[in-house]
């Protein structure tokens, strides 16, 4: 595999009734972005671990908030217009340009294992994708060695069948599978959560009074 794989990360500013609206249904709208805001931090980190990172940021505007919650030397770069799969294939093109194989992460796994992040880079050396499946269906994060646009065409997104789909349309590439990981969408899955590997998610969890309801 080529050195230094360049890292993307996809964030939302983590602003109340924006970010983690699924999580604001059960926990209200301020406590699911003070969520947000430390999966973002939880996430960066891990990223950055792996290589020079990019946040990819929605919406435009939201650099200077995000920017705190990110390690030093993290480029900042808005996300492009259109769906994810518009979004992801202008990310991974910036991203491979630089003439390194690439792997975009979410912010839904904050306790990601590096270990399946790095199996996946290291697979590319033999493949032409890899992919941390979400145990809901979708994934957690996709790595390329070369721009793939097909890949991220005409998916139903954010569904459970948003890997099959992704899948069939790789069709004739090599592609690996990690071992699938749980990602955090409903109030439920915070429970599965390795706090022990998302130290902002632990401090935000069990600030006074630990997970509550309410705005």
């Amino acid at each position: 595999m080529r050195a230094h794989p360049r890292i993307g990360l996809m964030c939302k500013a983590p602003r109340p009734g924006f970010a983690k609206t699924r999580l604001a249904a059960a926990l209200g709208r301020r406590r699911a972005a003070e969520l947000a805001r430390a999966f973002l931090a939880d996430s960066a980190r891990l990223a950055a671990g792996l290589g020079p990172l990019t946040a990819f940021h929605a919406p435009a505007d939201a650099a200077q908030e995000i920017a705190p919650l990110l390690p030093p030397g993290t480029a900042l770069v808005p996300q492009a217009e259109g769906d994810l799969g518009a979004r992801l294939i202008a990310a991974f093109a910036e991203l491979l340009a630089q003439g390194s194989p690439a792997l975009v992460m979410g912010t839904d796994s904050p306790d990601l294992p590096p270990a399946l992040l790095g199996e996946a880079l290291a697979a590319l050396a033999s493949h032409d994708a890899a992919i941390i499946p979400a145990e809901d269906g979708g994934y957690c994060a996709i790595a390329l060695a070369a721009p793939q646009p097909q890949l991220f065409r005409g998916i139903p997104w954010s569904s459970p069948q948003t890997l099959a789909a992704t899948l069939a349309a790789g069709q004739g590439l090599r592609v690996h599978l990690t071992a699938p990981w749980h990602d955090v969408d409903e109030a439920e899955d915070l429970a599965r959560l390795d706090l022990s590997a998302a130290p902002a998610t632990r401090a935000v969890l069990y600030a006074g009074r630990g997970p509550r309801t309410g705005g």
